[in-house]
């Protein structure tokens, strides 16, 4: 028999709830500089969105700080998430794998939802991939990592190229800015409907989404992969004992930096060689995409390393654990950022598509974040949960939580 957990018999790690809540203001920044379209932007809209050095700045800054790097520490917290209820459930004496897959089954219909808002929606791509982590969950550490390793040097890309020599999986036509498919996407994003919206993205919308994860720029695999190291980190207890892994976390931070070297200039040196003209039909662009990966993996892990390095320090430590709050409520504050962005941006709300400059929307994220961090805390003050966490567990557990503090 399975029973249903309480907040008092497992302790919250709130380390890993403020690195979520940072994660979480990453994925804001990059969705909003985006205007939430998850496709290529035709080169006009493009123009509009950095009229001047300063927008440049501001996307250029995005581009190499946030994007590919903070849904890389999602997916590798949600790696960490499924340790922590699989070990729980072995705590208690139960087997949490067929309530995990049942957890994974809710999550994907509140993800084909969010979906509709937004295209680039991850909830889906976490509730299918997330499927697989419970075989992995039986093999030990040493092929945990070798097996992560293998997706993040590109193993998945070589395959798909090898049988496809860059054709698409999926779709067969070109998806690039100014491809016809994107035109009219883009034209829906800009004057359809919200019902339009909807049936774009819940149909052709999935359809390229699973080309982007599962081609050649096979983001799905990398996923994976990070979901693979969170379970690692897991096992060894890392965020439990933070504060005395010192040897550990040096190892950590001065890899990365190693292979964030190699990485950039690797990845410099391929594309440059390729010429302006760079398309993603030659085992030397597969090449050049993998170190681009590689480069967001050791950012990643830079990232992780110093927010902890950070964390130990009582000044520092201060000002993180205000993502705490935040990052309790992630599924909700991603779900939300995505109905607010939306709605700014596309034409069924105010219709602000590419037509704002990136230092506001910069701005506007950061404003996003702020409100999102003091309504959680609010919230948390009266519920012990926010509310799709409340419906998520709710329905994992087939009982209405108390939802109410007492």
């Amino acid at each position: 028999m399975t029973t249903t957990p309480t907040s008092s018999q497992f302790q919250r790690i709130e380390i890993i709830d403020a690195l979520r809540g940072f994660s979480l203001a990453g994925i804001v920044f990059c969705h909003m500089l985006e205007n939430f379209v998850a496709s290529p932007i035709p080169q006009e809209a493009i123009e509009t969105m950095s009229p001047g050095i300063i927008d440049q700045i501001a996307d250029g800054f995005v581009s190499f700080l946030f994007r590919g790097k903070f849904f890389a520490l999602f997916s590798f917290l949600f790696g960490l998430s499924f340790f922590i209820q699989m070990d729980n459930g072995k705590k208690r004496g139960a087997n949490f794998a067929g309530r995990f897959l049942w957890r994974l089954i809710i999550l994907f219909g509140i993800g084909f939802l969010h979906s509709m808002f937004y295209r680039g929606d991850i909830l889906t791509l976490y509730a299918v991939l997330g499927v697989l982590l419970i075989p992995f969950n039986s093999i030990s550490n040493k092929w945990l990592l070798g097996i992560a390793a293998l997706f993040f040097i590109g193993l998945g890309r070589y395959i798909v190229f090898y049988f496809t020599n860059g054709e698409g999986i999926f779709i067969t036509e070109e998806m690039g800015p100014e491809s016809p498919m994107i035109t009219a996407y883009f034209d829906i994003l800009q004057n359809g409907s919200i019902t339009e919206v909807f049936t774009s993205n819940a149909t052709e919308g999935n359809i390229t989404k699973a080309e982007f994860q599962f081609g050649v720029f096979s983001r799905g695999y990398l996923t994976f992969g990070f979901f693979l190291l969170g379970l690692f980190i897991g096992r060894i207890e890392f965020f439990k004992n933070y504060l005395t892994e010192k040897k550990f976390l040096k190892r950590l931070w001065i890899g990365a930096l190693i292979l964030l070297g190699v990485s950039i200039g690797s990845m410099i040196a391929i594309f440059a060689s390729m010429g302006p003209d760079v398309s993603f039909n030659s085992w030397t662009s597969m090449l050049g995409l993998t170190f681009y990966d590689l480069m967001n993996v050791a950012m990643t892990i830079l990232l992780v390393a110093i927010f902890v390095i950070l964390y130990k320090k009582n000044k520092p430590q201060r000002f993180l654990q205000k993502f705490i709050p935040y990052g309790k409520m992630a599924l909700t504050n991603y779900f939300l950022q995505s109905v607010i962005g939306t709605f700014i941006f596309f034409g069924w709300g105010l219709g602000y598509l590419t037509k704002i400059p990136h230092r506001y929307v910069l701005l506007m994220a950061l404003a996003i974040i702020i409100v999102q961090m003091w309504l959680s805390k609010v919230w948390l003050k009266y519920f012990n949960y926010g509310p799709l966490e409340w419906l998520w567990r709710s329905l994992t557990f087939f009982k209405l939580m108390p939802i109410k503090r007492k």
